[in-house]
This record gives structure tokens, C-alpha cells and sequence, in this order.
């Protein structure tokens, strides 16, 4: 039967018993997790055959014509890279993780390179360029039709054979173990391309977004303009902030001001990309999608339309999308940003903000300051040299060579430095507290994996995500006329919130009634 195999198949089929010996890692320790001992080794073999197999199937449907050797050229350099990924982040290539991806700039690209990565590219690279150039001339559609047909039928008798002695077990293996196939190469990272592909040719954005609180209106009871600061965090976890009961100092800057931090709030998304246009579109977790988000206004364009300044500042990638009708200014470069050394410096984004309220004096005003904070793996680039409390630290962004010490020191003192930005947000609120109901809010976008369960970073899809990944600090500090005291908030500093309630908690913060809001305020009661 294997002669009428063609050479496209045959090669397809080593392609596929390649990747399954070399580009699985994260994979097989998944597996040895669940099943570990030699009295597993039937079973684990039979579980590696049947994702051959259905690896072989995935790639025989695209693979034919001219066009197969660069399909499975293409195959073999995402599988190496996902295969970097997996390996050394634990990281899952999911339809979030590929949005992260396209919208990965130069900057943060650049952090995760390096040589172990480079060997990684190059083990998908020369069998590429192998692939590419001794390729013969494809068979006819009749002989390519035949071969493929020989190939499904085989690869349907080798799934039989490889599972039938196991039936039992694999009637558990996929109820009770359904995370592991998140990380088989390359069949989940190709069909999470294929959904994310899909997704994108679907998301287009009518010409009329539906406003997601249509009524929504100010009623200013108090002389007072509204001056409140919004502070989105980046890839910081509330266990890491000894407000929240950390054994390290991490915070002695805010803990010496009035300031209110709240502990069990959970983030929208395990990404940037999913959890700030997520936290910003007021449609809540569980009805988000990017597609939806397209298709209605947010709570910038909300504010906005009923009649606040509105400030985006960002030190970060960008907005994600959440502030593309508003007042955008990128902090990035030192073109802008005055406060750069190794990298541009959130502390930077307060410069000219004085004058910024000033020439604003007779609205209510909302600036949002997306922050660089965190953000992996480079955790050691994200502060001054002033800030390296914690020694000794992981001076590269290279986590597998760095004990679990270093790591968590490089990442303690980029804490460090955001309590120190988010003081010195304080201090530029305290000189306008005369004259304006200030207030700030802080809040990040998701947390990090630092090495638990044998996961870094984030980005792991919602369903598995360790809490370290969701559980984020939420800190509020409030001047003197601000309509709530920290007494009336401090009711909720134990509540139960997540992402879900900024909407509502802003709308209460610069006086917004809607309907979409009426009850909130009872949560905490």
C-alpha cells in the first residue's frame, strides 16, 4: 500500500513523526504530569502515535499543488517557534496568544530574542529549506487524489491500532484532561491560526457603532470639576503589592499616602489584547469578543459623548483600539517622553499635564496612562538602576537561565517603580485637589506566571489560567472633594470585582447616570 504513497505524503508523514520527536516537549511533560512511571509507557506511546497521526491528517488536507512545500515549510518555522513558547513559558498558542502576536511591536519583540530562541528557528529552518528544495514536481490531481486517499486510510488504521488497547484510558484522557491537546505542535497552534483567521475576516466595524449606554448622562451636583486619573497596569499580580499582604516592602511609597487597595479583583483576559479593550468596552467578560467590541462604543467614547476631556497617554504598545475617538499621545520615544534612559520611563507621561488641565479648566477631565509596568520577560529593563532593591536579579530575557530568585527580584523591583510612578500620580493630583474633585484608579491589565507550575508570563488561555495570571491590583486614592469618601469605598475592599465594573465604577466617579449602571451601586452592600 505504502507504493502508492506519493512523495509529498511520504515526506508530509516524517514532517509529522519529526515534529512529534523534537517540537513536543511541552507536550510529553504535560502528558508525564498526568500519566508519570513506566506503567504508563504503552498508553504514552499510543497517546504520541495518535497525535501523529491526526498531525499527519491536519497537514495532508492543505498540503497539495505547487503551493505544499511552502505550506509545510511554514508549518515547520510556526512549530518551532510555538515550540520555544511552550518549552520554556509554558505558553498555550491560542487565538488570544496569536492577537498578541500581530500586535507585538519592535520594542517588545526584542525583548523576547535571543540565541536558545535562534536554536529553536533553526531546528525548524534547515528541515525547511530541505523540504523546499528537494520537493519534486507535485503528481497529477488524479495520483495526488489516490495517494491521499492511501495516506487517510492508513492514518484512520493507525489511530485504531494505536488506541484500541487503551479504550478505557482514552475515555478519560479526553473528559478529564482536554488542556493537554493545548499544547500538541502543531496542530493546535495551526487550528488556533485558522480560528484567528477566521475571526479577523469577520471583524469588520459597522459604520454606526450601537452605544453601549445610550442614556448615559452627567448630573454635576458639586461646584467642582472632575480631574481623575486612570492608571492601566501592565502584567502586575495583586500578591506581588504588600498592600495586599506581600511579606516584601514593595509598596512604601503608597503605603505612607491615603490610598485604598482592593484585593480580589480578577482581570478580563490573561493578555493585553484581550483584557484592555475588554475592561474598557463595558460589555462584561462573558459577552466579549473582539468582534462585539467593534460593533459598540466604549466607556471613552461614553464619556466623551456626554461631555468629558478625555486623555490617552500611553507608554505601552498602544491602546488595543480604546482610544482611537479620543485625544491619543504616544510616550514611547524620547521625541516625547523626557524621562528615558535604558527605555522610556512611565514617570514620563505626567510631564505637561499641568498645562494640559489648565487648558482645560472648565470640563470635567479623564487621563488614562497606559503604563509599560511589568512586561515580560525583560523584567530587569523596566526600572532604574535606582529602583534594584531586590538582589541579586535576572539580567536577561532569557527566564531558563536565571534561578526562580532572580526572576522574582527583577520583578519585585519593577513593582517597586510603579509604586513610585503611581506616587508621583498622587503628588501631580494633589496640586489641582483645590480646585478640581481629583481621584486616581489603578488598575492592571492581568497578572504573570513567575515559574508556578512550571508557567511564565501569560497569555494562557482563561479556562487553564493559573490565578497568578487574573488576580490584578486595583489601588483608588481620592482628594478631598472627590464625591466619595475612601470610608464609603472601603466597603467594597474585600468585594468581589473584576474588570466587569469599570464602567460602572468611572461612571460613578465623574457623575454619569444610565440604566446599563442603576444597581451597581448596591454590590457592596
Amino acid at each position: 500500500m505504502f507504493k502508492h504513497v506519493s512523495a509529498l505524503h511520504r515526506r508530509l508523514i516524517a514532517i509529522a513523526v519529526f515534529m512529534t520527536l523534537f517540537m513536543n516537549l511541552a507536550f510529553f511533560k504535560a502528558l508525564l504530569k498526568v500519566y508519570p512511571g513506566l506503567s504508563q509507557l504503552g498508553f504514552l506511546v499510543s497517546v504520541a502515535v495518535f497525535f501523529t497521526a491526526l498531525h499527519v491528517l491536519l497537514l495532508a488536507v492543505f498540503a497539495h499543488g505547487r503551493a505544499a512545500r511552502w505550506w509545510l515549510a511554514a508549518v515547520l518555522l510556526a512549530g518551532a517557534s510555538s515550540a520555544y513558547f511552550m518549552d520554556h513559558y509554558g505558553t498555550v498558542i491560542d487565538t488570544s496568544m496569536l492577537e498578541n502576536l500581530i500586535q507585538t511591536n519592535v520594542s517588545e519583540a526584542s525583548d523576547l530574542l535571543n540565541l536558545r530562541m535562534l536554536g529553536y528557528l533553526l531546528l525548524g529552518l534547515l528541515p525547511a529549506a530541505w523540504l523546499v528544495r528537494t520537493m519534486s514536481t507535485p503528481p497529477t490531481w488524479k495520483g495526488h487524489f489516490k495517494s491521499l486517499g492511501v495516506t487517510l486510510i492508513g492514518v484512520v488504521l493507525t489511530v485504531l491500532l494505536a488506541v484500541a488497547p487503551f479504550s478505557s484510558q482514552y475515555a478519560s484522557f479526553l473528559r478529564e484532561h482536554k488542556s493537554i491537546r493545548y499544547y500538541a505542535n502543531p496542530g493546535y497552534p495551526v487550528t488556533s491560526l485558522m480560528k484567528f483567521a477566521a475571526q479577523t475576516l469577520n471583524s469588520t466595524a459597522p459604520a454606526v457603532r450601537a452605544a453601549i449606554a445610550p442614556d448615559a448622562k452627567i448630573v454635576e451636583e458639586a461646584d467642582h470639576k472632575e480631574l481623575v486619573i486612570l492608571v492601566v497596569g501592565e502584567t502586575a499580580r495583586a500578591d506581588h503589592f504588600s498592600l495586599n499582604g506581600y511579606a516584601r516592602n514593595t509598596n512604601p511609597e503608597l503605603s505612607m499616602l491615603n490610598v485604598l487597595s482592593f484585593s480580589d479583583v480578577t482581570s478580563c483576559g490573561t493578555s493585553t489584547a484581550v483584557s484592555v479593550p475588554c475592561m474598557f468596552s463595558g460589555l462584561g467578560a462573558d459577552q466579549y469578543s473582539s468582534n462585539e467590541g467593534l460593533k459598540h462604543t466604549n466607556l471613552l467614547d461614553t464619556l466623551k459623548a456626554a461631555g468629558v476631556q478625555v486623555l490617552w497617554r500611553d507608554n505601552n504598545s498602544d491602546s488595543k483600539g480604546v482610544a482611537l475617538r479620543v485625544d491619543y499621545e504616544d510616550f514611547k520615544t524620547p521625541a516625547t517622553n523626557k524621562q528615558c534612559d535604558d527605555e522610556c520611563r512611565d514617570v514620563g507621561m505626567l510631564d505637561g499635564l499641568d498645562a494640559y488641565v489648565k487648558q482645560h479648566a472648565d470640563k470635567d477631565i479623564l487621563i488614562v496612562l497606559h503604563q509599560m509596568g511589568n512586561h515580560g520577560p525583560a523584567y530587569y529593563k523596566r526600572y532604574p538602576k535606582a529602583f534594584e532593591r531586590f538582589k541579586p536579579v535576572c539580567e536577561t530575557n532569557e527566564l531558563s537561565n536565571c534561578s526562580n530568585e532572580q526572576i522574582i527580584n527583577a520583578y519585585d523591583n519593577a513593582i517597586l517603580y510603579t509604586d513610585h510612578f503611581l506616587a508621583q500620580v498622587i503628588g501631580f493630583l494633589k496640586r489641582h485637589d483645590h480646585s478640581h474633585e481629583t481621584a486616581m484608579l489603578y488598575v492592571s491589565d492581568h497578572g504573570e506566571s513567575l515559574g508556578e507550575f512550571g508557567m511564565y508570563l501569560h497569555g494562557a488561555p482563561k479556562a487553564i489560567a493559573p490565578r497568578a495570571q487574573v488576580h490584578v491590583p486595583a489601588i483608588v486614592w481620592t482628594g478631598q472633594h472627590f464625591q466619595l469618601s475612601q470610608d464609603e469605598l472601603r466597603r467594597y475592599k474585600d468585594v468581589p470585582l473584576s474588570h466587569d465594573d469599570l464602567f460602572c465604577v468611572m461612571s460613578m466617579a465623574f457623575e454619569m447616570q444610565s440604566s446599563k449602571c442603576q444597581s451597581w451601586w448596591t454590590k457592596g452592600r
